[in-house]
């Protein structure tokens, strides 16, 4: 097992698990709370325009896939705000002109694309330096953002339009957090991948909202599970030697059925005690 652990590979691998379990904790608790599932496979979809552009123009892919995705946050909140368009309406369509757009100029692209696929599907086993560095200033950021606005993201979380009415700034926050949500998209798809993402932002909050109502503790229990999960599903992946970002949504698919049959179990005992004691 210490023979595993001396990989600079894997050291890398574990590394940018933890800073995505960090960022996956406070983000995916929100996406969930704010049930922005739809929303966020918009944007992750969408990104691969920038993918596709920047591949074409032969710069960092990531780059492009950040501008995309922050844009396409942007798009879809002020289309949606001003009433222009249905909300799902306005996902399905930028979700679909992204990948479109991603594929349009991936083809345009003299030569042959080999490290498109990574994109697709992940590899956590392939992350840099540079994504453990870009990902750590990320989840110092967004620690940072939920700590001071603590109070109004909790707020907006379950009912943005009271907290307009009680002077939130909600329209500022709303906004940096679709920002927050583009870029924890962007920076977590050279190990998930774009067709995989949404899981780990997803998955692991609704498991932990089978244990506690508290916002912040789904914030912390999501983060373990999402660390828990990603871990064992890189050991799996490299013990297998099968695609890292399959079974990384693998192990969080059995923790989720795991959990459910936990829950219900807990369920069963307290109405039978219930019984008892009446």
């Amino acid at each position: 097992m210490l023979d595993f652990f001396s990989y600079q590979f894997i050291q890398n691998a574990f590394w940018a698990s933890l800073l995505i379990s960090v960022i996956a904790g406070f983000i995916g608790t929100y996406i969930v709370a704010r049930r922005l599932v739809f929303l966020s496979g918009g944007i992750t979809h969408a990104s691969f325009g920038g993918i596709g552009i920047a591949w074409y123009f032969g710069i960092n892919p990531i780059l492009g896939a950040s501008i995309f995705s922050i844009l396409t946050a942007i798009g879809l909140e002020s289309l949606t705000k001003g009433k222009v368009l249905r909300e799902d309406s306005a996902i399905g369509m930028l979700w679909s002109i992204g990948m479109a757009i991603g594929i349009f100029f991936v083809f345009l692209t003299p030569g042959y694309a080999p490290n498109l696929m990574s994109y697709l599907f992940g590899n956590i086993l392939t992350i840099s330096m540079v994504d453990i560095q870009l990902l750590l200033a990320l989840s110092v950021v967004v620690t940072l953002f939920f700590s001071v606005f603590y109070s109004p993201i909790l707020f907006i979380s379950f009912d943005q339009d009271y907290a307009q009415t009680q002077h939130v700034p909600a329209k500022f926050i709303s906004y940096m957090l679709k920002i927050l949500v583009a870029m924890a998209i962007v920076f977590s798809i050279r190990a998930i991948g774009i067709i995989l993402l949404i899981s780990l932002l997803t998955i692991p909050a609704n498991i932990a909202n089978l244990f506690t109502k508290r916002f912040n503790r789904i914030i912390t229990l999501s983060g373990i599970i999402s660390f828990l999960s990603i871990t064992f599903g890189i050991i799996l992946s490299y013990r297998l030697n099968v695609p890292s970002g399959a079974t990384i949504i693998i192990a969080l698919m059995f923790f989720y059925l795991f959990a459910k049959l936990v829950a219900w179990a807990r369920l069963t005992i307290f109405m039978e005690s219930l019984k008892v004691n009446g």
